[in-house]
């Protein structure tokens, strides 16, 4: 079975190998431009920023997107998309692609990687403690283009990707422009009231943890550790919890490899289904998490941040992060549901660390970042 399944394997990567090299020939198309993402079903986040940004009239849009790296594109699909990106000058990305480990950039083409978290949390790549390097996705060597949030992280990246220096450029996030606009946050509030009325006159907790394990297929989350009745006895009916699980967990539990507690959601909304967490940031009074890096998003809105990492020593010492946990908070950090209760009804920050969180890891995150990474490419945007 081993066997068959390396057999295949192989087969695969041949033909990509085969496919890509009969489009080699095709010429360049000067207006045309590829979204690519292999890790979501719509388009949003940076590859949405830069696909509206962009003048519709001027250039030629092709989206190729699909909801989780397992997932097969259909032999017609797959072919139309090894040609767009043969014959695109610009090639976008928010995450790494397996099919461009195949794939030969030509001169004139700009693959750009607009990665899709800000700051420096996870390790990862070339990066990630005990990489075997051998087994580190080859396409990353081929980005000619990569986006940082802040000057101080840019080798950061250049030492995951495995590209020179130069190639990172700290021009910010696209999508936290929009964090920036104060009529997109009344918007998305408004949205989100429309939706769960009752909350209205609550405050609310955003509970977005990342995943434990060492790959998005084995994701998971030790349930024991948040308990939202414990939580809510504690703080009372003032506040209401809302869960968003990492899209791996997400996966996950809608294939039953783990299964969230009975009872659960008695006291939390889950609001997993809200595809892009930025929608929920405005909202959000409070925000409780670990190693997200949805704290360089958060801390834009200028609100507490709690970090729950009940597994600190385990986690640091596994993953690895790219400096020590201390650099990240500028809020309370806690282990327990009692500590957590109290943080929640008073969230400390130090405003001395918030500063200097701020200057290191998102500096660029200005509501700028598309203007620079049009400039840069030499790009024409209809609506910046």
């Amino acid at each position: 079975m081993k066997l068959a399944r390396y057999v295949k394997k192989i087969f695969y990567y041949l033909g990509q190998v085969v496919i890509f090299s009969v489009f080699y020939p095709f010429p360049i198309r000067e207006g045309k431009i590829t979204f690519f993402s292999d890790a979501q079903g719509v388009l949003n986040g940076n590859l949405k920023a830069m696909y509206d940004a962009l003048d519709k009239e001027k250039y030629i849009k092709k989206t190729f997107i699909k909801d989780g790296r397992e997932k097969k594109r259909s032999i017609g699909e797959f072919f139309s998309m090894c040609f767009s990106l043969s014959t695109s000058r610009i090639i976008f990305l928010d995450d790494y692609a397996d099919v461009l480990s195949f794939f030969p950039v030509k001169k004139g083409q700009e693959l750009v990687q607009l990665w899709h978290g800000s700051g420096a949390f996870k390790r990862f790549g070339r990066s990630r403690e005990g990489a075997d390097l051998k087994h580190i996705h080859p396409g990353y060597k081929r980005y000619t283009l990569a986006i940082v949030s802040s000057e101080h992280i840019r080798k950061d990246y250049a030492d995951s990707f495995g590209i020179p220096i130069e190639r990172v450029k700290a021009t910010g996030i696209p999508r936290t422009d929009v964090f920036f606009d104060e009529e997109w946050k009344k918007r998305k509030r408004r949205e989100f009231y429309e939706t769960y009325p009752d909350l209205k006159d609550k405050k609310i907790i955003l509970f977005a943890p990342t995943y434990r394990g060492g790959k998005v297929e084995d994701a998971r989350y030790d349930f024991s550790k948040f308990d939202p009745k414990k939580i809510m006895d504690i703080i009372g009916d003032g506040y209401r919890i809302l869960v968003k699980w990492h899209p791996a967990m997400v996966r996950n539990i809608s294939l039953g490899k783990i299964a969230v507690p009975e009872g659960f959601y008695d006291n939390a909304v889950d609001v997993s289904g809200i595809s892009d967490i930025n929608n929920l940031l405005p909202v959000a009074d409070i925000l409780v998490t670990d190693y997200s890096s949805v704290i360089f998003d958060y801390h834009l809105f200028k609100k507490p941040i709690i970090f729950h990492a009940y597994d600190l020593d385990e986690y640091g010492g596994g993953r690895g992060l790219f400096y020590p946990f201390e650099e990240y908070c500028c809020g309370t950090v806690t282990g327990d549901m009692d500590g957590l209760a109290k943080a929640i009804l008073d969230p400390m920050e130090d405003e001395k660390k918030t500063k200097a969180f701020h200057e290191k890891f998102v500096f660029a995150n200005d509501g700028m970042a598309v203007r620079r990474i049009l400039d840069i490419l030499g790009l024409e945007g209809g609506n910046v």
